[in-house]
């Protein structure tokens, strides 16, 4: 098979130089073009053995899939981009609003789409094993989720955090979500499920998950150690949706993971 030809959406960023190192790190993988926002100080630069450009127009079977890290306002015109070149895009951009979901929705009934916000298999095999505790545990087992990020990350809670706990709240459909607690707090209300944000230091990813109940308590962490992690899940991603019909998918379907599922894809 041809290598898979990549196109990278803020390659220049944090998440966009662990990507170009995995493609480099691979003979099966090129990037015939690393895109950055308009005015970034690195145009012109090389990246990947390409030329860091602002140019998205994109021509059809210029590539093989889409990669877009780059920022959240920038994601309905890359979406567009994408579908002029009828290619497949993933998107690992967190802290979208209801336009951009809107625009990967959008995409995706012409086009393959993979959106997480967390690209790792630890977490697409977490978020499994949480589905099924809050499916088997009875609702006396409060909620509780922590995250820890780097301190120059810009959204709170993290996209990671948000999805856990929207998983949690379909499986639990009369819990409610809080944000932290003040000193006016007071005592914890049934079926609350809080999310805290702790921000410092270099922290590439933390997400703690507790279930507390009567006389036990348990927990599900995931720490990232590095960015390759989400590298690696967003050059599965690519080779995922290489030839895939059109659709929304997530990290379960890249992995192979089925519902209800723990072990390994």
């Amino acid at each position: 098979m041809e290598p898979l030809r990549i196109a990278l959406c803020g390659a220049a960023g944090r998440m966009g130089a662990a990507i170009v190192a995995a493609v480099e790190g691979e003979p099966g993988l090129r990037l015939v073009r690393a895109i950055e926002r308009p005015g970034h100080p690195l145009l012109g630069r090389p990246a990947g053995g390409v030329e860091l450009t602002e140019r998205l127009d994109l021509r059809a079977g210029e590539c093989d899939a889409i990669l877009d890290f780059s920022a959240a306002a920038a994601t309905p015109g890359i979406a567009r981009a994408a579908l002029a070149a009828a290619t497949p895009l993933v998107s690992g951009v967190t802290g979208l609003g209801d336009r951009e979901m809107q625009a990967l929705a959008e995409a995706a009934r012409r086009i393959a789409v993979v959106h997480a916000a967390n690209m790792s298999f630890g977490v697409a095999l977490l978020e499994r094993a949480l589905a099924a505790a809050a499916e088997r545990l009875p609702d006396g087992y409060d909620i509780e989720i922590v995250e820890m990020h780097h301190r120059r990350k810009q959204d709170a809670p993290s996209g990671t955090a948000m999805r856990l706990a929207a998983l949690l709240e379909r499986m639990r459909p009369a819990s409610t979500r809080l944000y932290g607690r003040g000193p006016a707090a007071g005592a914890r209300k049934p079926g609350e499920i809080a999310i805290h944000s702790l921000r410092g230091g270099d922290v590439f990813g933390e997400h703690r998950v507790v279930f507390a109940g009567p006389g036990e308590r348990l927990e599900w962490v995931h720490r990232a150690e590095s960015r390759a992690a989400f590298a690696a899940g967003a050059v599965a991603a690519a080779r995922f949706v290489r030839g895939r019909g059109p659709g929304l998918y997530g990290m379960a379907e890249v992995f192979g993971i089925k519902a209800g599922q723990t072990g390994g894809a």
